[in-house]
């Protein structure tokens, strides 16, 4: 059975039907990108802009480096100055890239790189020494004289493939130069006086920029942020040591009526609430972004390295390697925990070595995943006791998983699909579908009747972890409502999913209150100290 009506997939989702593809964000998501945490992407956003008079732009938001303890200094956290990392945009469907924005960054120290330096020892016997900090005072918006780092950035825009493409530069439309400032990370209150002066400070690195070949300016902003992202990391990855059924009759009803013994909502239960990420965000104007297709778009976050690093054997700031050969892949993030959670531990450096168009050789861990029988393993036992059941398997059995493939790996007309259908795993977009303020956005996104939100591409408020368990063990084989009469997809039958029904949660609660209303979107770090 085809979707071909928007009204019947408006209905269809806000009944449960979800497009989803993953559980969390993508910490550490595979062996080697584990080792190079500057170049590991956390999450990736693709949403309309929600800003107040700004909904003719699309957001996106590529998030790096991991777990970042808000402590974390001297040096805290710097993009590597040897990486490029970049956002595609696919607009035709074919699972290749036609718009790609490059970053590239460097590092610099004041004083002609000698860095800040104190006069130290007593009169006569004086010598000027550079001091091992970012900083030798206090710092606020247009006074740097107290910094000593300082980290910038190129952008670039390619129009067609990696390999063939036209690049021009992105030029800051203040001045029409080429290069943009980072500000530090959120060192402390001491540093910056208070959080309030550090948020005013940080919004000062926001730049209006001219894109080439795009008729109205757009925006960027590089920095630390909060970690947006909410999950109960430890306990899921030390196999799910919780019950991840809803304990209460809803979310937050504080009254125990949901499966016994099933978690329950609260904020302790997000790992990343102490947490940083490095946010790279872009704000486009939808009609640059579009080309001619459909006005929905597949967009995804890389990041790459040249493929030979010779390390200085005596280095120096600046000079730590000698890097050459063609840009390598290293990273890659479209929705939200694929690697992590679908594609199998032999293949996960692969997947982030690997582009969309290729997609169909990880198709096994789509039509066979097995996410859900690891589930079915660690608690059938105990779901057949509490309930008294005889299931003979909690995962689903409709193989291939038809209604996977369609979540995973080709949107649903009339919501996200592209013009022409490739099976590709990307973040998909429908450009033209209005945002919904922060006000009145469902954290369930289209299932909580907010078509403006996941899996029509994502934004920093939707819960993608309850929403993903949910569609992963097995809801779209469940009739949903289509004009007043419940109605099966025909992608599988409720006889293939014993708990295709059952209110999958991990207790960590999100929404977009827990944001900034405007951009770059993401909520200001956490402090060093206070």
């Amino acid at each position: 059975m085809k979707l071909k009506h928007l009204s019947f997939i408006i209905g269809a989702l806000c009944t449960g039907l979800v497009a989803g593809n993953s559980m969390a964000s993508s910490h550490r998501e595979a062996p080697n990108i584990s080792r190079m945490p500057a170049l590991d992407s956390t999450d990736f956003y693709a949403f309309n802009s929600y800003e107040a008079n700004r909904g003719s732009y699309v957001t996106l938001i590529a998030n790096y480096i991991p777990l970042q303890d808000a402590y974390g200094g001297p040096n805290y956290y710097t993009m590597d100055p040897t990486a490029l990392y970049s956002i595609h945009i696919d607009n035709t469907g074919d699972a290749v890239e036609d718009l790609t924005f490059d970053f590239r960054f460097s590092q610099a120290l004041p004083a002609m790189g000698e860095g800040v330096k104190l006069t130290i020892g007593a009169s006569g016997s004086t010598q000027s020494v550079a001091v091992p900090l970012k900083n030798v005072g206090g710092i606020s918006a247009g006074d740097n004289s107290a910094v000593n780092f300082f980290e910038s950035y190129s952008v670039k825009v390619l129009t067609g493939t990696r390999k063939t493409g036209t690049s021009k530069d992105v030029k800051n439309a203040a001045d029409d130069s080429l290069t943009f400032a980072k500000p530090l990370d959120f060192i402390g209150t001491k540093s910056f006086t208070s959080e309030a002066n550090y948020k005013t400070y940080a919004n000062s690195f926001i730049y209006e920029i001219k894109i080439p070949d795009c008729a109205t300016n757009g925006r960027v902003f590089v920095g630390q942020r909060k970690d947006p992202f909410v999950v109960n990391l430890g306990k899921t990855f030390d196999l799910v040591n919780y019950v991840p059924i809803e304990g209460d009759s809803a979310p937050g009803a504080g009254d125990g009526g949901g499966f016994p013994g099933g978690i329950t909502q609260n904020m302790t239960n997000d790992d990343l609430r102490y947490k940083n990420v490095t946010e790279i965000a872009l704000e486009i104007p939808r009609a640059c972004l579009t080309g001619a297709g459909n006005g929905s778009i597949g967009a995804w976050t890389t990041a790459s390295v040249p493929q030979v690093r010779i390390l200085n054997p005596k280095a120096s700031f600046n000079k730590t390697e000698v890097s050459g050969g063609a840009w390598t892949q290293v990273s890659r993030l479209g929705s939200p925990l694929v690697n992590e959670l679908v594609i199998g531990l032999k293949d996960k450096d692969r997947f982030s070595t690997s582009m969309p168009k290729d997609d169909g050789q990880f198709a096994t861990y789509v039509t066979h995943p097995s996410l859900p029988e690891l589930l079915n393993i660690l608690f059938k036992s105990a779901v057949n006791t509490t309930l008294n059941a005889n299931l003979a398997t909690l995962a689903p059995t409709n193989f291939p998983r038809n209604d996977l493939v369609a979540a995973f790996l080709t949107g649903f007309p009339g919501v996200n699909q592209l013009a022409t259908v490739t099976a590709s795993e990307m973040l998909r977009l429908n450009t033209g579908i209005a945002a919904t303020s922060v006000s009145q956005q469902s954290n369930f996104g289209v299932v909580g009747n907010d078509l403006a939100g996941f899996p029509n591409g994502r934004r920093p408020g939707d819960d993608v972890v309850d929403i993903a368990l949910r569609v992963v063990m097995g809801r779209l084989c469940y009739p949903i409502p289509v004009a007043g009469v419940q109605t099966n997809l025909g992608l599988c039958a409720p006889s293939d999913a014993n708990v295709g029904n059952v209110a999958f949660t991990d207790g960590a609660p999100l929404n977009a209150s827990m944001m900034d209303a405007s951009f770059p979107y993401l909520a200001a770090p956490l402090p060093g100290s206070k």
